[in-house]
């Protein structure tokens, strides 16, 4: 469907639910599978459905809605743990790739055990129990429902007829002005609370972008340009909080190896090491975020 041919709200949302549950229902004989990159791919799309109906929620009958949402957070969980021990197990195999070269092989394979193999065991453990909810009652329920939403949606259809340009830039606007109100309470804040703001204004950009690459087919570039500014914005944040996650579980883990009579020094390498690859990751923070505010959006 190209941009213009869709005349009401109903119909272009209609036709983005449907892409995003054509993705989650796609990603899950590959989950099954355990092919490389599934968890993330059905996370991610179990993730923007969410978002989409969230954002769009005033078009679809509230209580159905609602439960759909609950079940998506439901499976998003479930995948997220998997997905985040697969994350830290790389992260954690790449800093030592950088930065361990020269250290003495027993340590190197002492923090390798604690940070990366204790890693994967979490993901292998995390994926079995992706799979035994794959296999239940609940989210067979779940697919149905998702296949039945294809195509009828429970719409609104007093909200639906509107028009989807007015409808749709609307709430651009709004995801928008959720973006740029956490956005200037940022520099208020206590340093102390700065983490979880940025981490709060991460995934309203996340909630603006998903928003947007909804959009895309009733207001064309416009939606799509601003999606992308907003990626960029998500991306630098979420690189950042991995960071700084990762810069804590290495000082953890740390504090569990000096218990075990084990030298930390490498695992203060690897802290430092992400300290500072937060500290770029905030350096490019100001004018990502600037950016999004770049135009105006209209409809």
């Amino acid at each position: 469907m190209g941009v213009g041919t869709v005349v009401t709200a109903g119909d272009a949302l209609v036709d983005a639910l449907r892409e995003d549950i054509d993705r989650l229902l796609a990603a899950e004989p590959e989950v099954r599978a355990d092919a490389p990159d599934s968890v993330h791919q059905m996370r991610v799309a179990t993730r923007r459905l969410r978002s989409v109906l969230r954002s769009y929620g005033k078009l679809l009958v509230k209580q159905s809605a609602g439960a759909m949402g609950a079940e998506l957070k439901w499976l998003a969980g479930l995948l997220g743990a998997a997905r985040d021990a697969e994350v830290r197990a790389d992260r954690f195999a790449a800093l030592l790739a950088e930065h361990a070269e020269h250290a003495d092989p027993a340590a190197v394979d002492a923090v390798t055990a604690r940070l990366v193999r204790a890693e994967r065991d979490r993901y292998r453990a995390a994926h079995d129990e992706v799979l035994t909810a794959l296999d239940d009652a609940r989210y067979r329920a779940l697919r149905e429902e998702l296949s039945g939403w294809r195509t009828d949606p429970p719409l609104r259809h007093s909200r639906a007829a509107a028009s989807a340009t007015d409808v749709f830039g609307e709430v651009l606007r709004r995801d928008l002005d959720r973006v740029e109100t956490l956005v200037r309470a940022e520099p208020t804040v206590d340093p102390r609370e700065r983490v979880e703001l940025l981490h709060d204004i991460r995934k309203s950009a996340k909630r603006l972008r998903y928003a947007c690459e909804a959009a895309e087919q009733v207001l064309g570039e416009e939606a799509a340009e601003r999606g992308g500014r907003a990626k960029k914005l998500q991306t630098v944040l979420g690189d950042h909080r991995d960071a700084v996650e990762s810069h804590d579980a290495i000082l953890h883990r740390a504090t569990e190896a000096v218990a075990a009579g084990e030298d930390a020094g490498l695992y203060e390498l690897l802290a430092a090491a992400e300290d500072a690859a937060a500290g770029r990751e905030l350096s490019r923070y100001p004018a990502t975020a600037a950016a999004v505010f770049g135009a105006v959006i209209t409809g």
